[in-house]
């Protein structure tokens, strides 16, 4: 930093050089799932590395349901786990009841869901960045950026301290600008009644970001004791070991269940005895909620005809008495919640610990971003997280680790990190980001993602591993443990195509289902495994293995085999996309000299100004035959340069 000054919103900074202990590579602002990722990320891949947050004893807070996983989320943490991250682990070291989901489906929609113990998990973050070299962590609250000729130099601090660095990552939460609505009573807050962050808005106002606001909430937690258990269905824990991270140890958990109970027509009509009175419906709050966790009296009033909604109630940990009541977020008066909780069955007597309440909170339309995370109006800021509009530990902490990536590969002057639709549901996330924006909470789902069948729980580990291990993000430990994996799984592959099975006897008693079908003797144990009703037991009967592999290969060669006609299928479809990726748009495109394009399209095109073409496909309201004429209009751009360069060449 040079000897001169540094204002910040009209406040200086007198002095000379920042001293060693305020000058960083990477400064991560918030310290929540996102926060905490990217920091991790920061610091393993060598950069000296700032972790600020408003308060360390929330730390990768869980203030909705400790919950991690489920459908497309489940699939964020593995490739989180697989890409050098600590979600994964953070959820087995505080499990308490773990399901696999979608079992009776396909192998693409499979995914673990687990109940954590909300402070185990907290403190199994604390540890992680509290005990990683070349982080330090601070208690303290951002208020300004420091922005000089467009790039970003640093932040300031509510207590007036200046630290400076190359890289600055925004993952703020729900925090910035928070403001919580219980009823008509509004007030200024973070979640669970933490501290909300002023001024840091106002200052990326000035810096010439938009910002916007949002909505998300949580639901009422009541008091164990006070719920009728016997009433109410019972869900156990899975009685299969399971466990999310590639390195850690499958379990058992047994202790701890969910319960289901349901809304009826008392619930019902005390919701809509209380609308007059909720912040949703009379206009007091101004930001957009999550469609897809809608509130339960936004959901009563949208489908009126139905006449119940199912409800799970949850533990939040080990020795916590406090019981989180799963798709019941609301915002109405305390009075109505009581009435409406005691409406459910199980529930007549139930207290409420804590009310459930709706918060608005600002964050910034992720358009402005570019595909890495960096805004694109300010060099070397990153963000990442709800201020990007997303909702979901799982979707905020993926963003963190791609963010913490790409800020210290921007220090080195690297090329970023850019995850491909077709290598990760990562990937999925940032590119409908920032080539679709947002106006409303956005949450991962399965049906967001076109090569989901390639993008399985299972096979994280051989899509991500490889990059963690280039980036420094995994050791030689973890890698020799994935090799080793890795060959297991090709050799039992390989095994089994190349067998093949005479004795029709044998060949038969694996056929012997209804579904089967019929086989001549010298058909290989591949084949077979392919056919419906077969597994790899019945395969191995007829022909056995040397060594029985472990469950885990097991399951995968199944997968690999059973789908492998149609993975042949998306890689086709992911070669023809990629031909498009290839195609890249001069970033200086004036798209007004483009002649045909529909207005909307020239406008968001203009707006958001994608990399290639494949990119500007994906734009909502571009359409096929506006790419024909961009693509047209690249090629006749690059012909002209080409033929520029060859007169050029032979003056």
């Amino acid at each position: 930093m040079s000897t001169e000054a540094v204002s910040m919103k009209g406040r200086t900074v007198q002095g000379g050089k920042l001293p060693e202990d305020r000058s960083f590579e990477v400064i991560v602002v918030g310290g929540g799932h996102a926060g905490c990722e990217a920091a991790l990320a920061a610091a393993r891949m060598g950069a000296r590395t700032l972790l600020v947050n408003l308060l360390l004893d929330n730390a990768a807070m869980m203030p909705c349901n400790p919950s991690i996983g489920g459908p497309a989320k489940g699939h964020l943490t593995r490739e989180i786990d697989a890409l050098g991250g600590e979600q994964a682990a953070a959820a087995d070291g505080s499990t308490i009841h773990i399901r696999m989901l979608n079992t009776s489906k396909g192998a693409a929609v499979r995914t673990l869901r687990a109940q954590c113990d909300l402070r185990d998990y907290h403190l199994w973050y604390r540890r992680a960045c509290d005990g990683q070299p070349r982080l330090e962590v601070m208690q303290d609250q951002v208020t300004d950026l420091w922005v000089e000729s467009g790039r970003v130099r640093g932040v300031r601090t509510r207590i007036g301290s200046v630290y400076e660095a190359r890289a600055v990552i925004l993952a703020t939460g729900t925090f910035l600008g928070g403001k919580v609505h219980i009823g008509l009573t509004s007030f200024a807050s973070g979640p669970l009644g933490q501290v909300s962050a002023e001024g840091l808005g106002a200052s990326l106002r000035e810096a010439g970001l938009k910002v916007g606001r949002l909505k998300t909430g949580t639901t009422p937690r009541i008091h164990a004791a006070s719920v009728d258990w016997d009433v109410l269905e019972r869900q156990d824990s899975a009685a299969e070991p399971y466990c999310f991270s590639h390195w850690g140890t499958p379990r058992v958990y047994t202790g701890y269940a969910c319960h289901a109970t349901r809304t009826n027509d008392e619930t019902h009509r005390a919701i809509r005895d209380s609308l007059d009175r909720s912040p949703l419906f009379t206009g007091a709050i101004e930001g957009k909620g999550p469609r897809y966790c809608p509130s339960i009296e936004d959901r009563v009033v949208r489908f009126p005809d139905k006449e119940s909604h199912l409800v799970f109630l949850e533990p939040v940990g080990r020795d916590s008495v406090e019981i989180y009541m799963q798709n019941f977020t609301t915002s109405l008066p305390f009075d109505a919640q009581v009435r409406m909780v005691r409406s459910l069955p199980g529930c007549g007597r139930a207290r409420i610990m804590r009310p459930g309440y709706a918060i608005e909170y600002d964050f910034i339309p992720p358009t402005q971003l570019e595909p890495w995370l960096e805004t694109k109006a300010i060099g070397g800021l990153f963000c990442a997280g709800q201020i990007n509009g997303t909702s979901g530990y799982e979707e905020a902490a993926a963003q963190g680790i791609l963010a913490g990536i790409n800020a210290v590969l921007s220090t080195r002057k690297e090329e970023p990190l850019v995850i491909e639709r077709s290598l990760g549901y990562m990937g999925v996330l940032v590119d409908d980001l920032v080539t679709r924006g947002t106006e409303e909470p956005y949450r991962m789902l399965t049906s967001r993602c076109e090569y989901r069948l390639l993008l399985r729980h299972d096979n994280a580990d051989r899509r991500m591993a490889p990059l963690a291990r280039r980036l420094g993000l995994l050791d030689d430990e973890r890698w020799r443990v994935l090799q080793g994996r890795w060959d297991s799984l090709d050799r039992e592959l390989e095994r089994l195509k190349n067998t093949r099975i005479r004795d029709r006897r044998l060949l038969e008693k694996v056929l012997e289902g209804p579904e089967t079908g019929s086989a001549e003797p010298g058909v290989t144990a591949a084949d077979l495994l392919k056919r419906p009703g077969v597994t790899w037991e019945m395969v191995a009967e007829a022909a056995p293995p040397a060594a029985r592999p472990d469950p885990e290969i097991v399951e995968r060669v199944e997968i690999e085999i059973k789908y492998e006609g149609y993975v042949a299928r998306q890689l086709s479809q992911v070669e023809r996309m990629k031909r498009m990726d290839m195609v890249r748009i001069p970033g200086e495109l004036d798209y007004s000299s483009v002649t045909g394009l529909l207005n909307e399209s020239r406008q968001k095109l203009e707006a958001i100004r994608p990399r290639t073409l494949g990119q500007a496909g994906r734009i909502s309201g571009v359409t096929p035959a506006d790419i024909m004429l961009l693509e047209v209009f690249i090629e006749r751009l690059r012909r002209e340069m080409d033929h520029g360069r060859k007169e050029k060449k032979e003056e």
